[in-house]
Parts: structure tokens; sequence; C-alpha cells
């Protein structure tokens, strides 16, 4: 791998010192940051050696960023149609709260989670590769060059396998149910046996511990509480252990969760993971807004880490930025509180739309622009979230010794312009679709906003394929509808040329 110069732009760190370098550069040898700071004094270590071969990315009129760190995610692409996806009507006016909305149907919640375990494994092979690849590209594309799985719609192995081909970091999970919470009933129902999701999970944690490039990791997650038993919860915090690894969960994010999970499984969301030993500073709380006071105490006495997704919210009907103001609470505190996006059949907001919503939510709710700073929200959505995956130390931010993850996001037009804090102005009037060049471990996977080693035409042309496939066979969706969906022609790359 030759060296790689990307020299001369605004340049955010994302360190803890918060750093700006109006004028910088990044040096990458072999993968690994060699130097970073002002362009006069990158260049000025460069060896006659060193420019033998030298790539030079030329970064004027750009600002230089830590890739994006998206630690709770969910491959959902396989289920376009129904969920709020594709057969919906054009118009909009007929729409009704779905069930995250109004504090959360929890019991409708539990049941789909539960049908979802056994739907995914309906998907082939090639089927759930071809959707993992076109799900992930949309993250990578955007600017996050690491996913945290917190349970997917799709095949683990199917995440492993597109990771790689992509060339980006995943963190991959199962999705881990035991148990349902059902309509009509009063206790959790057990669906299937807990120690086939243990296998499960450690076959995954197994599988990715000699992972060649040292893209790929796993970690156990619960999908939701509701959904695990107690056996499984603590088999889940045995793999933690063994593993040394983190563990993530939906917990406390709604309304009505508490009181289900009362009746249910005889105690509150969050006392319930701390019981089952799952609750330290490896825990990462999902949507964590509604722990009461003595949860909440419990979480911050652990230092756990705590992940939202505000630019989610609304759409989805959820209150868990405005309703309790837990998360500045919990960030006040002193806890990692960190952005992701979730995830849904869907693209939905990315990490870009996550740090514009939590700069702006956040400095709102206490009438103060300096709540949240836009080096804040930036650290929220890199390097915070790397510290929960337990990948700080090689991710996360843009430093000497540490991976070559980074973004460049053009600043040159009329909104940039006598604005001498361009990620402020980004985070006003940008999003992801402004992310120019993104490159993982000092390889160059997307330029111009353009995918460098994969053809963004196939990769479209395969997903619809597969989901079309999968959705004709196994939603028992109209093949016509599927095919009128569907079957537009698309050109390669080979055949535009």
């Amino acid at each position: 791998m030759s060296a790689l110069l990307i020299r001369g732009g605004c340049l955010y760190p994302g360190d803890t010192g918060a750093r700006v370098i109006p004028d910088g550069s990044v040096l990458v040898e072999a993968g690994r940051i060699a130097a970073v700071g002002t362009t006069a004094d990158v260049e000025a270590g460069l060896t006659p050696a060193l420019r033998v071969g030298l790539r030079t990315i030329d970064a004027r009129g750009k600002m230089i960023l830590p890739g994006f760190v998206n630690a709770h995610w969910h491959e959902m692409f396989a289920l376009r149609f129904p969920f709020k996806g594709a057969l919906r009507p054009p118009a909009d006016r007929d729409d009704k709260p779905a069930f995250m909305a109004l504090g959360g149907d929890i019991r409708q919640i539990s049941t789909a989670f539960d049908v979802f375990h056994d739907q995914l494994e309906l998907l082939t092979p090639d089927e759930a590769s071809a959707i993992a690849r076109y799900s992930m590209w949309t993250q990578l594309r955007s600017g996050t060059t690491t996913l945290g799985d917190v349970g997917s719609f799709n095949r683990p192995q199917a995440l492993i396998r597109a990771a790689r081909d992509l060339g980006m970091r995943c963190v991959v999970s199962t999705w881990a149910s035991d148990a349902v919470c059902a309509e009509g009933e009063t206790r959790f129902r057990r669906t299937r046996d807990a120690d086939d999701e243990l296998r499960r999970i450690e076959d995954v944690l197994r599988e990715v511990a000699a992972d060649p490039d040292g893209l790929v990791r796993a970690w156990p997650t619960a999908v939701y509480g509701t959904n695990m038993s107690d056996e499984l919860g603590a088999g889940l915090a045995e793999l933690v252990d063994r593993f040394d690894v983190p563990f993530g969960t939906h917990v406390g994010a709604l309304r009505n969760e508490s009181a289900v999970m009362l009746a249910y499984h005889g105690n509150t969301p969050v006392r319930r993971f701390a019981e089952l030993g799952l609750l330290s500073d490896r825990f990462m709380a999902v949507h964590c807004a509604f722990a009461d006071e003595d949860e909440s105490k419990l979480l911050i006495e652990a230092n756990a880490h705590i992940s939202h997704s505000p630019a989610k919210y609304g759409p989805a009907g959820e209150s868990a930025l405005t309703e309790t103001r837990a998360m500045p609470r919990f960030r006040r505190a002193g806890l990692d509180v960190s952005l992701s996006t979730d995830g849904a059949s869907l693209p939905i907001g990315g990490m870009a739309e996550a740090m514009r919503a939590c700069w702006q939510m956040y400095n709102e709710m206490y009438a103060d622009p300096t709540e949240v700073l836009p080096t804040d929200a930036l650290a929220m959505a890199t390097r915070l979230p790397a510290r929960g995956l337990d990948w700080a130390a090689e991710i996360g931010s843009i430093e000497a010794g540490k991976q070559a993850d980074l973004q460049l996001i053009p600043t040159d037009d009329w909104r940039y312009l006598l604005n001498p804090r361009p990620l402020e102005a980004f985070l006003a009037l940008g999003g992801s679709t402004d992310v120019d060049t993104v490159v993982v471990a000092g390889r160059v996977l997307v330029e111009g906003g353009r995918a460098t080693g994969v053809d963004e035409a196939d990769l479209e042309a395969e997903y619809l394929a597969a989901l079309g496939s999968f959705s004709v066979r196994c939603l028992g969706i109209d093949p016509d509808v599927v095919a009128a969906l569907t079957g537009r022609p698309r050109k390669s790359r080979r055949q535009r040329k």
C-alpha cells in the first residue's frame, strides 16, 4: 500500500482537545496515520523516499473529518415492501401512528421482533449477501466507516462478507430472541431454546476472532429485553466476560416499556439487566430515555454508554429525546452519550443528520447554544461511539498511530461563504449526500461521491433482484407488484461506457 497524503483541508481531528486546523494535512502509511497537523508541518516531514509513489489528495475547499462510527444500526433492507415501505400510497394524509409511536405498543413490538427471528432465516445466503452489501454501502457512502450491528434482519455471515467485500468495518451480532410478550397473555412465553441462541452468537464471536483484515468484530446483543429470558440474559453475560467484549441492547426506549416488562418479566428494564450481570462500563444502552430515577443512578454508577438516534425519533413517533431530557442529563452526569442512526427498511437520517438533530435539539431544550457545540456533536458521532464499541485505540479520531479512517466533505459553495467554522455550516445546511471521499484503513473507498471498488449500478441491481425473490417467496408480496417496482432496467458502469 503506497503512502497517501491528504493535503490542505480544514481538519477536525476529533481528538479530546477538539482541535481545528484550518490548513491541515494527514499522512497515511500502511493504512495508519503517520502524521497529522498543519500542512507545513506534515510536508516538512516528508522524506525523498516517501515522496516516491506518494499519492496526494487535494483537500483544499474541504473538511477532513474522522469516519463516522454508527454503533447502533440494524440491516433491515429486506423489509423494503412492508413496514411503512414501498407499498405505501404516494399520499400521506391517511397515515396512522405505527407501533413505536404514542409510548409504544410493546406487545406488538415484541411479537414482531419474535417473528423476525424466523423470517430472516428464510433468506438464502446469496439474497442475504446482496441485500447486506447494498444496505451497508449506503452507510459507507454517507461517511460511516464503522457499523455496530445491534441485531439485523439478515444473516450475520452476510454482514461479515459484505464488510469484507466493501472494505468497511462492522461489529456483527445476531437477532437474539427466545421469548415473547404477547397480547392477551400475562407472562412472557418462550419461543425457542436459549442455548441455541447463545450458540449462534458464540459461533459468530469465534468466526471473527481470526479476521485477517481486522475489519470485522462481533459482540453479543439482545434485540429487546421483552424478548429475552433470564437464561438467555445470563448466558449473554457469560459470553461478554469470556470473550472480553462489550454488550448492547435496546432498554428503556419507550414510555410504556417498564409497565409491560414488570408485568411479563417481574422487573423493570434496566434493573433486570443489572441483576443478570450485564450492566457495566461495557454496557451500551440504546434509546435509554425512560429509565426511572433509580435506574438512571445504576447506569451512572456503572459508567454505561448511552446511544441514541435523534434524527429517527420524530418520523417513527418516538419521544426518546424531548419527553424526559434523559440524554442530556446522562451527558451532564459524565456518561459517554453517542449518536447513531438506528435502522429501517428505507434509508433514514444518517450520522450527519443525527449530529444536526442533537446540536439543535439539546441546545433548544436548554436555551443554550453551547450545550452541544459542533465539535461535541462530531465527537458523539466518532470518538465516543468508537469507545462504546471498545475500538477507540484504533479508530474514532485522526491521530498518529491510529487506523486511517476519515472522510472529506466539500465546503466551497454558498453555504460556507464567509463562515470560518465549516463544521457549523455543515450541521446547519449539510447532510449525508455531501460526503465526497471516504477512506478506511488508508484505502480510498469513495471518491468524488462515487464508490471506487464496486459498481454501484450492479450493487443496486443485485439488491433489487434479491429483495424481489425474498419478498415474493417468503413475505407473500404479489410478484407482479414486485416486478413493477423493481424491474427498471439499469446499466452497469461497463454498459454506461
